[in-house]
């Protein structure tokens, strides 16, 4: 299954790639050129987007997109991952940009790059933090970006009733855009209450819940908090060596499966015991 994010980032991205990539590393002199397949065999998750842009000083080089419906703690080590991936695969620097829509919980403190050290031998990998609700929402509409605009009730002044209107609008004026309508729907009820939203979408909002959009974007926010609790129970549990199952797990796209792994992490002795619930549930 593919992530919402895969879903909605290469959808949302291709509609106006120029104008995104000028957005995301701030520098007018960036020009988009292609969006690349990023998929990458060991890592499951496909939310990356990664473009191929040219700069006159820099030549050739790749943005490569990460758009996560909320942050958490694993994201750091998966940016080092996804970057040293991608200029591998193409042979070509990379700038990292970690989109985060949501915000997370006020413990989690969203990290700006990876570290790490061993035996004085270190690791480091920076990237660009994009958090949405921080962007003001007339942007959308002043540059325009219309790759944001299903977001705009989660950005910055986007929760209020014009703004949301002028969204809609927005989307229903281009053919291109009015099938991202159900999306901006689903932000927008984290902002508004459900009448609200029908009132000025003017549907029912059991279209939302019945939509693909609403389906996966709540099953990948499941998926991302059973991942981030079996990993914490795996380094605090097993350390390091626990760690090691996690390009593993992070393949697996049952909840179902996610969620035995999570609860026998509370009594399970051994990696192996771990390995057995996954491989069994596949066979």
């Amino acid at each position: 299954m593919a992530s919402s994010a895969d879903i909605g980032g290469k959808r949302l991205i291709s509609l106006a790639p120029d104008a995104w990539v000028k957005w995301v590393t701030q520098s007018p002199d960036v020009l988009g050129r292609e969006i690349l397949a990023s998929e990458f065999q060991w890592i499951s998750r496909e939310s990356d987007v990664v473009v191929k842009v040219y700069h006159p000083k820099i030549k050739d080089f790749l943005v490569l997109n990460e758009l996560q419906l909320r942050y958490n703690i694993r994201l750091p080590r998966r940016m080092r991952a996804y970057a040293a991936l991608a200029e591998e695969r193409y042979n070509l620097p990379v700038y990292p940009v970690l989109i985060n829509i949501l915000p997370p919980p006020e413990t989690i403190k969203i990290a700006s790059g990876y570290e790490s050290e061993v035996l004085s031998l270190h690791a480091r990998q920076d990237y660009r933090v994009i958090n949405l609700w921080e962007v003001d929402a007339q942007i959308v509409f002043q540059q325009p970006l219309p790759s944001l605009l299903p977001f705009v009730p989660v950005l910055k002044g986007g929760d209020e009733i014009a703004v949301v209107q002028q969204a809609v609008q927005a989307l229903r004026g281009d053919e291109q855009l009015n099938e991202l309508e159900p999306l901006l729907a689903f932000f927008a009820s984290f902002v508004l209450s459900s009448a609200l939203v029908q009132q000025i979408m003017r549907w029912d909002m059991a279209v939302l819940q019945e939509s693909p959009w609403y389906q996966e974007i709540l099953n990948e926010g499941r998926r991302e908090e059973l991942l981030s609790g079996i990993e914490l129970g795996l380094e605090l549990k097993f350390g390091a060596q626990g760690l090691q199952l996690m390009p593993e797990i992070s393949q697996i796209t049952d909840l179902d499966v996610l969620k035995t792994i999570c609860e026998g992490l509370r009594t399970i002795n051994s990696l192996e015991e771990i390995r057995q619930i996954y491989t069994t549930n596949e066979t």
